[in-house]
């Protein structure tokens, strides 16, 4: 490379393996980012842009930004079987997509909000002894104490403390709002029509109310075709590799594989042609929904799944893969002539004019035709590149013979034209070509399975039952819970299809299938077993400020409350602890886990529903301890664990449940303490030996040998 510097320093225009030389006026390097890509790129991106052309946010009439930027995340974004457990109403729910969210035509939000707001953008007053609101008052410090580009807390300014950090009602308003993923490999945009709010991870530009849908999509297809890839890479930066990759996170052994952040800024400033002829749009947005409907996190939701339904939608969704996959091919070829890099006599030959877009062959990953140069320079030796196997394509160096005629003369003649003209190679390369990347079919089926049977065993009347007379709730250890289960015959059938398939033990117990499912969905009911000394330390911080947050809601009078410290992974015991409560410790998990407290003649974890009020979880509690004194004759130093939970619960008990109750007959909080109360002295602790309890450390030693032998004849669990 630095031969090749000094040999060519002194000859502009001159080009060579490794270096483009050209003389060019500074004020071309006036505003960053510069492209610097050589190689012709420069040249090219001049070409593509040299005809008439006006800026995107002039013809949508609107600057690009983002409708919503909540400020914590962790407590806004949740689950809908988070929302669907605590009843939060849909007049304060939206869905919500983060730029990762947005692919191939598809906005697929994975989270519901909780966004407060009302029709005309006004804050709402919350009541927090809703049940979903009450997860934002755990979070009252870090939410009010967020300062703003002027460094004024919401506090400080006024603002309610639960609304977002930045709410643009804008374009939360907007009825058709086009939108591109921030940080990708390769450009993704589309239509959103549906309310969902996008991030500050997907720039958003609303778009005129006159503008006929047909024109919006037109304008999606051309912002998702390989001209604009190439266009957007020359003037966004690279953010470094493809973390899905092997690369690592800021390394990329091919250029494919770079994530770019794709501003606003150059998302509205984005040259758009005159637009003709693109109504392959407004198919391939339509494809690109009905495939969202055939993703198995769609279809599970539709009813009970089996087998034969999933192979019949597996098919339909191949096929409709394959007929996106070629239709983009069309739109790629049909942009090159809108921005006159391609003469229309050329596009005649190129693109598939007659034929309707339901004619075009399907083309499999791997089929297309620069593609088919690639795995023809990779046959010959002259490149290598993991394109093929990092998206689960076979490379092939002949064209498909199964197409009809009249479409293998079209591939050839892209193939021709990818060879000869070296600024239609620097588009129709892995660089610029969409990758229709996508998890596989069975880890994509085994997560729907899964979310299925979770979602049956949440179901609120399995965690609640007669017990005095009165409807209380129950705890379950898993076996128990296969129990109850055994006569559902539609659980039974799920369970047996996920065991035979995605376990790889079709004759296991229905047990083994929930401990499975169930192992990274609870949380200790006790602080000492979520948490490590650090995280126990953290906490003991985090109960001061709700104690002076309490004072506050009594006396109405502000107080100097610091900001308790955010949780890191280490904190916790296990890393699904972490996973199901991060940094702020919101409680997002399925289930309570009551841990050594399962009956002496049943090893299984025992469980509670995460969906209990915290009255319910200290009856739970109460209940435990009773059964095991009074049924198994548990002594004191087991049952101390259990009192302790009752310790931690009973100041949100008193919070939310001190008032007369006309149910009960009377003021929960004042029954539960006083019961509390006599089960301590029953028990000889006090509320300091409760607090100062810890699980006993298991000590790990060397296994013997001949144990080791025994594991290693097992079959291995195949979860993948």
């Amino acid at each position: 490379m630095w031969r090749a510097i000094v040999r060519q320093l002194h000859d502009p225009g001159s080009e060579s393996e490794w270096v483009s030389v050209s003389e060019c006026p500074s004020r071309e390097f006036s505003e960053y980012p510069w492209s610097l890509s050589g190689g012709g790129a420069g040249k090219l991106a001049d070409s593509l842009t040299g005809g008439p052309v006006r800026k995107l946010g002039q013809v949508l009439g609107a600057q690009a930004g983002f409708a919503g930027f909540s400020g914590a995340d962790d407590v806004f974004y949740l689950s809908r079987q988070w929302h669907k457990r605590f009843g939060t109403p849909s007049r304060v729910t939206r869905e919500v997509a983060t730029g990762d969210e947005l692919r191939d035509w598809n906005i697929t939000p994975r989270s519901v909000a909780i966004t407060p707001y009302g029709a005309g953008g006004e804050v709402l007053e919350v009541d927090f002894r809703d049940a979903w609101a009450k997860s934002l008052w755990r979070v009252k410090q870090p939410l009010g104490q967020l300062a703003d580009f002027a460094g004024k807390t919401r506090f400080e300014a006024g603002i309610p403390w639960w609304s977002w950090y930045r709410w643009t009602y804008s374009r939360v308003d907007a009825k058709r709002t086009i939108v591109l993923a921030k940080v990708a490999t390769h450009n993704h945009a589309a239509i959103n029509d549906r309310g969902i709010i996008t991030t500050q991870h997907m720039p958003a530009i609303a778009a005129n109310d006159e503008i006929p849908n047909e024109e919006l999509l037109a304008i999606v297809a051309l912002l998702n075709s390989s001209a604009a890839c190439f266009l957007l890479k020359q003037v966004c930066y690279p953010k470094g590799g493809d973390p899905v990759g092997g690369d690592g996170a800021r390394v990329s052994v091919e250029a494919w594989s770079d994530r770019y952040e794709f501003s606003g800024v150059k998302f509205q400033e984005f040259p758009v042609p005159e637009i003709r002829g693109l109504g392959i749009g407004s198919v391939l947005d339509l494809l690109a929904k009905e495939l969202s409907l055939l993703e198995p996190s769609a279809v599970y939701r539709s009813g009970v799944p089996d087998r034969a339904g999933l192979v019949e939608v597996r098919a339909e969704y191949t096929h409709i893969r394959q007929r996106l996959i070629a239709l983009q091919e069309e739109l790629d070829w049909q942009v090159y002539g809108l921005y006159g890099v391609l003469s229309d006599k050329e596009i005649e030959r190129l693109a598939a004019q007659s034929p309707a877009p339901s004619i075009i062959p399907a083309v499999n990953p791997g089929e297309r035709a620069f593609e088919i140069v690639l795995a023809r320079k990779v046959a010959r030796g002259e490149t290598e590149t993991a394109w093929f196997d990092r998206h689960g394509s076979t490379p092939i160096t002949e064209i498909p013979s199964h197409w009809p005629d009249w479409y293998r003369d079209i591939v050839q003649a892209r193939i021709d034209i990818i060879e000869r003209r070296k600024d239609i190679a620097l588009i129709e390369r892995p660089e610029c070509k969409r990758r229709w990347a996508s998890e596989p079919w069975e880890k994509k089926e085994k997560v729907a399975l899964r979310t299925w049977l979770l979602d049956r065993v949440e179901e609120p009347g399995l965690w609640y039952g007669l017990r005095d007379g009165m409807k209380q709730p129950r705890a379950l250890t898993v076996s128990q819970l296969a129990d109850v289960l055994r006569d559902d015959r539609d659980f039974n059938s799920v369970a047996q299809l996920y065991a035979t398939d995605h376990m790889g033990k079709p004759d296991i117990p229905l047990a083994d299938v929930l401990a499975e499912i169930v192992a990274d969905e609870h949380v200790p009911y006790l602080a000492a077993m979520r948490y490590k000394d650090s995280g126990l330390r953290n906490r003991e911080q985090w109960e001061q400020v709700w104690e002076m947050q309490r004072e506050e809601d009594r006396t109405g009078q502000r107080l100097d409350i610091p900001v308790p410290p955010k949780y890191k992974g280490a904190d916790f015991q296990k890393h699904s602890y972490w996973s199901n409560r991060g940094k702020l410790d919101v409680p997002k998990e399925r289930f309570i886990s009551y841990l050594e407290a399962s009956p002496d003649a049943d090893s299984t974890t025992l469980l509670g529903w995460a969906g209990w009020d915290h009255k319910d979880q200290a009856q739970a509690l109460f209940n435990l301890i009773d059964d095991r004194t009074k049924e198994a004759g548990w002594g004191t130093d087991r049952i101390k664990p259990l009192l302790a939970g009752v310790l931690e619960v009973m100041p949100w008990v008193r919070q939310w449940h001190g008032e007369y109750d006309e149910e009960w007959e009377g003021v929960p909080a004042d029954e539960y303490q006083a019961y509390f109360e006599e089960l301590c002295a029953k028990h000889q602790v006090s509320e300091a030996d409760l607090r100062a309890w810890r699980p006993e450390k298991k000590v790990r030693g060397r296994k013997k040998a001949a144990t080791k032998k025994a594991e290693a004849e097992q079959p291995v669990l195949n979860v993948e």
